[in-house]
């Protein structure tokens, strides 16, 4: 907490005790509990707290009752804002999306609802839908230094040969830095051993993801939510394959996907 408050972190994250989302029994709820005790601590120790939000992270693992455990503990403390932690790492997605709805039902509509460590696109999306509001991973930076640029349709991997003619921009309707000024090709011919291939694939993987949460808010703004997920997920899915898991989350809040 001393640290955070002497780097000034606009958005400052309470200590929590993390297990794998895929451990079950007794060392769960200790993490659960543990981590309802270093919020008060945590809470006593911010030195700034007009100036820095401290967040809470919501633990419990798949469990829901231990989940609601801490929802429970959470909730008596007026936080500027609540992180879901423990998910992302490893679990079925039908699992993911069921404690991230718990979550976000049961967590104050007027705070801000932080997901940790999720940044598939789909996955972004499909968590807008379900009441989350921020996002972190390192998802696009990651993806981008393996030679994979995030496209409205998906994955595109510029270290395939069919690339090496291909004097198009990664994203013909994208304006970063990268699709301004390299094609396919060029990024293409450095994939294989040159970091300046990650480096700019990360500018463009950013300012996709950027635009993509930028599109998103602007959508429920203009009460056009539904309509942007529809279409998110088509471009995603022309063959409406959706995967079963997004169906479902998508069902609970009322959007349905077209057939």
């Amino acid at each position: 907490m001393e640290i955070q408050n002497i780097i000034g972190a606009d958005i400052m994250m309470a200590l929590d005790d993390v297990v794998s989302s895929t451990i079950t029994g007794p060392r769960v709820e200790e993490a659960m509990y543990r981590t309802i005790r270093w919020i008060d601590r945590c809470i006593k120790a911010h030195s700034r707290p007009k100036e820095q939000n401290l967040f809470g992270i919501i633990q419990g693992g798949l469990d829901p009752k231990l989940r609601d455990i801490c929802l429970d503990e959470f909730n008596k403390r007026d936080l500027p804002g609540f992180a879901i932690g423990g998910l992302s790492g490893g679990e079925s997605k039908d699992d993911f999306w069921k404690i991230v709805t718990q979550c976000t039902s049961k967590l104050p509509q007027n705070k801000p609802r932080y997901l940790m460590g999720v940044g598939f696109p789909v996955d972004l999306v499909v968590c807008i839908a379900l009441g989350v509001d921020m996002f972190d991973c390192v998802y696009p930076t990651r993806t981008a230094r393996f030679g994979t640029a995030l496209v409205p349709t998906g994955l595109m991997n510029l270290k395939l040969t069919s690339y090496a003619k291909d004097f198009r921009p990664v994203d013909e309707t994208c304006k970063c830095y990268t699709c301004l000024n390299y094609t396919r090709a060029f990024l293409h011919i450095i994939s294989r051993g040159d970091t300046l291939c990650g480096v700019l694939l990360s500018y463009h993987n950013i300012a996709y993801q950027l635009r993509l949460m930028s599109q998103a808010r602007q959508s429920i703004i203009d009460g056009k939510f539904p309509d942007f997920v529809i279409s998110f997920m088509l471009q995603q899915f022309p063959k409406k394959d959706y995967p079963k898991w997004t169906t479902d989350a998508l069902s609970s809040v009322g959007i349905t996907l077209p057939q």
